[in-house]
């Protein structure tokens, strides 16, 4: 069973139209105890972030944790991928998950001196190539290179680009799985292990974005 974790946030009718589509043991749930027992965790976001407090409100975040700690693969699509972090400029006082460090930032209007970008308009909004990293990445197998996905955003994840330090005796690791550039590089997906997240929205993003649901639905650890 594959758990839609549903925190009324969002549109969560167009991720699971896409969802069923590689799948066809979905659910939304809001319950803790069912997300506990799923075989695989989505959690879709649109919207501002301080609407993930809602997880801690309704006993989700534990759940969340506990699953992860389990080996349950993870999936966070946009503001459910920020939510991996320790938290977001969006909302200061509301934390993230804290899988992976760091916070998540907002884009600065109007580019940058080294790289100007004179139409660049904050949030984010369309479709923009990503670069997969040259180590293989499972999540995002098989949609091409560079792939054009589809965004809609005005914070986002920065690209660690140097290994971090793991859990335990794990050792360091770059989560990043693929950039994008949008008056900054930022991180468009991350993965590590059994959790992952994706900046842009696989829903709207055509073959690419079924081929993602799909690595992901199919995940072995």
């Amino acid at each position: 069973m594959i758990a839609v974790v549903d925190y009324q946030a969002g549109n969560l009718a167009s991720a699971m139209k896409a969802i069923t589509a590689v799948a066809d043991d979905a659910v939304v749930t809001g319950d803790p105890d069912v997300v506990c027992r799923a075989d695989r965790i989505i959690l879709p976001g649109v919207g501002h972030f301080a609407a993930t407090r809602r997880l801690d409100e309704t006993g989700l975040t534990p759940a969340i944790k506990l699953a992860i700690a389990r080996g349950t693969p993870f999936l966070g699509i946009c503001v459910g991928m920020q939510w991996l972090l320790e938290g977001s400029e969006e909302a200061p006082e509301q934390p993230g998950l804290g899988h992976f460090p760091g916070r998540c930032r907002r884009f600065p209007s109007g580019g940058d001196t080294q790289f100007p970008l004179e139409s660049a308009k904050v949030p984010h909004v369309g479709w923009n190539a990503i670069t997969t990293r040259s180590e293989p990445t499972r999540l995002l197998a098989g949609i091409g290179e560079p792939a054009m996905v589809y965004f809609t955003h005005s914070y986002f994840v920065p690209a660690y680009g140097t290994p971090i330090p793991g859990p335990g005796a794990e050792g360091l690791y770059d989560p990043t799985a693929a950039t994008c550039r949008y008056i900054e590089t930022f991180a468009a997906a991350l993965e590590h292990e059994h959790v992952m997240g994706v900046q842009f929205h696989p829903e709207m993003s055509g073959a690419a974005g079924l081929t993602v649901l799909r690595n992901f639905v199919s995940w072995r650890c």
